[in-house]
């Protein structure tokens, strides 16, 4: 993780101004860098932001530092998923890997922010609040979160990894349309229990007339519909039709 030698810092406090989440903290004219709040977003060392060169690396220990950094580095390529940071395919491919088919509807679920993070405990509350609403959590080939589960089915998370801040983490997952609404519902409810922000990506199908039952549920529940979008034109190759 990253830390601050003590003895090279100046105490300018450039660093503090590039810190993602306010981690890096000042005392006796000198900068330290708080490990319960740091992401390991590791921007302090991949800027050079500071001018002494104070700024080191020491080991990632345990598997939970490890995923800490690689989901809230977005230069680091994830083994699983292959791609860098917390992002992951989503449904940007769907008109190939077809993840939400006819009848069903997808979310992923975007939370922390830089400048905010997220503690893992707080993933937890909407993952679990989905999930017994009926949502149906993404497995650890498409969500690096899932890989925290021992039972992807209740969104439970290890108990180790609570106390751990990413800069984001995305909850992903599916459930069918008539399940949609009780979902929404749940979301609407564990927002006002958790202590970071999150924004929702709807993931729908629109039938032959270009309806979408999706943003029907949402006018239903007084939840503003999304103002923007990508459309998949379904133009991949081989086609998912189902």
């Amino acid at each position: 993780m990253p830390a601050i030698d003590k003895e090279t810092c100046n105490g300018c406090r450039i660093c503090q101004t590039y810190c993602t989440v306010d981690a890096i903290e000042f005392d006796n004219r000198k900068c330290y860098i708080v490990p319960e709040l740091c992401t390991e977003c590791y921007v302090c060392l991949r800027m050079n932001v500071c001018p002494e060169n104070a700024i080191y690396a020491e080991e990632l220990v345990g598997f939970y530092k490890q995923f800490q950094h690689v989901i809230s580095d977005p230069v680091e390529n994830h083994g699983v998923t292959g791609v860098t940071g917390r992002g992951t395919e989503e449904v940007k491919t769907n008109d190939v890997s077809g993840r939400v088919k006819k009848g069903w509807i997808g979310l992923s679920i975007d939370m922390g922010r830089p400048g905010l993070g997220v503690y893992l405990r707080d993933a937890e509350r909407v993952a679990m609040a989905c999930a017994a609403a009926g949502f149906k959590l993404a497995p650890q080939e498409e969500s690096p979160l899932a890989a925290l589960m021992p039972d992807a089915t209740t969104g439970k998370l290890e108990d180790g990894c609570l106390d751990y801040r990413l800069l984001s983490v995305i909850i992903e997952g599916r459930c069918r349309e008539e399940q949609a609404k009780d979902v929404f519902r749940a979301l609407l409810k564990v927002e006002k229990e958790i202590d970071t922000v999150f924004s929702v990506g709807l993931i729908s199908r629109v039938d032959e007339n270009g309806n979408c039952r999706a943003l029907e549920f949402l006018d239903e529940l007084g939840i503003e519909r999304p103002h923007r979008g990508k459309v998949n034109p379904g133009l991949g190759k081989p086609l998912s039709i189902d």
